[in-house]
C-alpha cells in the first residue's frame, strides 16, 4: 500500500485507502478493519494525505514531515484523547508548529493516523509527483 493512495474522509474516523473513483463518490478500504464500502462525495470530502500541509513558525510543511519526525523520535506516542499529552509530544517532536492555528483536535488525529500508518507498514514516502512539485518551490 502507497502513501499516495491515503485519504482522510470527512465525517469518518481514521484512514482509507482509495481503491477506486466514481462520478458520485468512490471505493475505499479503512485501514483499521480492511472493510470497504462506497462513500458518496455528496455527503463527504476527500483529502489525500500527500496534499495535507500542517502550519508551522515558518513556512508550512507537509503532513510526512511531521510524520517522519514522529517516527524519528523516540518519544513514546502519548494517548490521542489525553490533550496535554498531545501537545506536550507535539512540543518535543515537532516544535515548529503553530500551536496558535493547529488545534488540539488536529494534533490527536495526526496521533491517530501515525500509529495506524506504523500498524500497516507504510513507507512514509511522497509520489514522485508530488515531490518534484515540493522540490520546484
Amino acid at each position: 500500500m502507497e502513501y499516495s493512495k491515503l485519504i482522510s474522509v470527512t465525517g469518518l474516523s481514521g484512514l482509507y485507502e482509495l481503491v477506486a473513483s466514481k462520478t458520485d463518490g468512490a471505493v475505499v478500504r479503512s485501514l483499521e478493519d480492511k472493510t470497504a464500502k462506497f462513500v458518496s462525495n455528496r455527503i463527504h470530502n476527500f483529502s489525500h494525505l500527500e496534499s495535507i500541509e500542517v502550519y508551522t513558525i515558518r513556512e508550512n510543511v507537509n503532513l510526512i514531515e511531521v510524520f517522519k519526525a514522529m517516527g524519528a523520535s523516540n518519544e513514546p506516542l502519548p494517548n490521542e484523547k489525553d490533550t496535554k499529552a498531545v501537545k506536550a509530544y507535539m512540543e518535543k517532536v515537532y516544535p515548529d508548529i503553530d500551536f496558535e492555528r493547529v488545534y488540539a483536535s488536529d494534533m490527536k488525529k495526526m496521533i491517530k493516523w501515525f500509529s495506524i500508518l506504523q500498524a500497516n507498514n507504510i513507507e512514509l514516502k511522497l509520489s514522485d509527483s508530488q515531490e518534484e512539485v515540493e522540490t520546484e518551490e
